[in-house]
């Protein structure tokens, strides 16, 4: 199909992405009767869910919590699994979404928003899209996702490798076959924990490269009966209020003493009691743990013991055991993945000690030895939360670019707009709660806030709104406020950038989901307050 690119098209609001936060966005502006486009880079709805498809993808909050609350019919329809979801059932579950809204007539696939220039004249926003087409718009969200700019390291003979590369963040849709093949996985965060288990069990040798290690708990996923399902539905309202009033936005089982007040023996029982258990609640056996020193050692040593007890060979289990702070990165659930490195097919290799010096047409040089794969895996994050919106050359009022302005680092007001960009919003942007939460509710209220924001235009014949100057300063002032009480700075985490080489260091996402929902919602019942509206 050929593009018309000499004719503008026109619409109420453009939506950049189709996961979680624009199929809702969608949904929302179509119950508003406003005209929207939605553009998706991929060949399917998903975001992070239609490229994440590495072995072992899957969620690392509870499928029941993991999922909208918009509609109850929605939630009571659809039937998980597992306890934690797989890829493959996220992004049936999102595909069901949109086809039960009937959100796809209004969503162009495989289709990147290239730039986006604000027009101070008309207070419109002039859209160009990949295919050449233009596009001129009241509104622009920007539903990019978090964690959607893969981050791919510049190591020497990158080009040079005569294997399969691959990156975890863009994982091909036929997957791919490591059977009797050696392959090199470089990065040990979160999809690597998920994936190298699997890996592990089709390859003939894996090679593991490690520059930190991080901190993981087990999953302990499992099948989830019908009792299980029944009792959650059957008080879901109840349920998700609960959550909402919970540090990360879902049910952290959080205890209420500190690690500090209970002698060692309950502590230590406590721990093993939440290991069993699995998955990030082990963070919220005591509500001190992200907050003091004295009390994350408690646990942090906890993990440490357990990862000396599971990995036979000492010298392999110290370079697994973390040194840093337990939960500064984002906590890990894994299934299997420290008991994987018994195999005596798998070899870790510390990079502190060996750095990766090339790579070669048949593998890769550390510390002077060649290691020959058939195939290496990037397991090297994201970009997360500033890198999908910098991909798209935003211009706001005089022609100031996204870039320029936050080329010392994200400054947001509320982490959903940015001064000097009117009628431009950003669901789940720096600022904001985000990655420290669960996703899916977080995502919700933005776009809750954003549609009623809209309302309120609406209502006053207002064409544009934009946040000032003092009250992003203040904002950007009080998110370091926050982050500061908290350990979360302490350590070379994606949430400062760190893993992004010339990555300005900027603490991004606002610490306590249900603190940021009082004060967006005290903005907006003070009239926008920290916001200007013209006419």
């Amino acid at each position: 199909m050929t593009t018309d690119t000499t004719t503008e098209r026109r619409c109420d609001a453009v939506v950049v992405g189709a996961g979680f936060a624009g199929l809702y966005m969608l949904h929302r502006l179509r119950g508003l009767g406003l005209s929207a486009r939605v553009f998706e880079a991929g060949g399917g709805v998903g975001g992070t869910w239609y490229w994440n498809r590495y072995p072992g993808a899957r969620c690392d909050v509870e499928s029941m919590e993991y999922s909208y609350q918009f509609s109850d019919e929605l939630q009571q329809e659809w039937r998980w699994s597992e306890r934690y979801s797989p890829q493959s059932e996220i992004l049936a579950y999102l595909n069901h979404v949109a086809d039960r809204f009937d959100l796809r007539p209004d969503i162009q696939f495989d289709t990147r928003v290239d730039e986006a220039h604000y027009d101070e004249a008309t207070a419109r926003w002039a859209v160009r899209t990949s295919d050449g087409a233009r596009w001129s718009a009241r509104f622009v969200v920007m539903a990019t996702g978090c964690l959607s700019s893969t981050n791919m390291p510049d190591i020497k003979g990158r080009n040079s490798f005569g294997g399969g590369m691959y990156h975890t963040g863009k994982w091909p849709h036929e997957g791919v076959d490591f059977a009797g093949k050696r392959v090199a996985v470089i990065g040990t965060g979160s999809s690597a924990i998920q994936s190298i288990p699997l890996i592990a069990e089709e390859a003939s040798q894996l090679f593991v490269f490690q520059r930190t290690p991080n901190f993981s708990v087990p999953a302990a996923n499992r099948p989830l009966t019908d009792d299980e399902i029944g009792r959650v539905k059957s008080r879901y309202g109840e349920l998700r209020r609960i959550a909402a009033t919970m540090g990360f936005g879902f049910n952290t089982r959080s205890g209420e003493t500190s690690a500090l007040e209970v002698s060692e023996e309950e502590r230590l029982a406590e721990y093993e009691e939440r290991w069993k258990m699995g998955g990030l609640p082990f963070l919220g056996a005591y509500n001190d743990l992200i907050l003091d020193q004295r009390a994350n050692d408690t646990a942090a040593d906890f993990v440490r013991a357990k990862i000396q007890e599971i990995v036979r060979d000492p010298a392999v289990a110290e370079k697994l055991t973390p040194r840093s702070i337990l939960g500064c990165k984002r906590l890990c659930a894994d299934s299997g993945y420290y008991e994987t490195f018994n195999r005596p097919d798998v070899a870790l290799v510390d990079v502190n000690e060996s750095p990766i010096e090339e790579i070669t047409p048949t593998g890769l040089r550390a510390g002077g030895i060649d290691y020959e794969v058939d195939a290496i895996v990037f397991a090297t994050g994201f970009d997360a939360m500033t890198g999908a919106l910098l991909a798209v050359d935003i211009r706001g009022k005089g022609g100031l670019s996204l870039r320029k302005k936050w080329e010392a680092g994200p400054r947001t007001y509320l982490g959903v707009a940015t001064a000097g960009f009117p009628n431009l919003f950003m669901i789940t942007g720096p600022g904001s709660p985000s990655v420290l939460t669960n996703m899916v509710p977080s995502i919700e209220q933005h776009v809750n806030w954003i549609s009623d924001c809209l309302t309120y235009m609406a209502g006053r014949e207002s064409r544009r709104i934009e946040a000032n100057v003092d009250a992003e300063d203040a904002w950007v002032s009080h998110v370091n406020e926050v982050a500061s009480a908290s350990l979360y700075p302490g350590c070379n985490s994606w949430y400062l950038g760190a893993n992004v080489p010339g990555k300005p260091r900027v603490f991004m996402p606002y610490l306590g989901f249900p603190e940021y929902v009082v004060k967006a919602d005290e903005v907006a019942r003070n009239g926008y307050e920290g916001f200007s509206l013209e006419r």
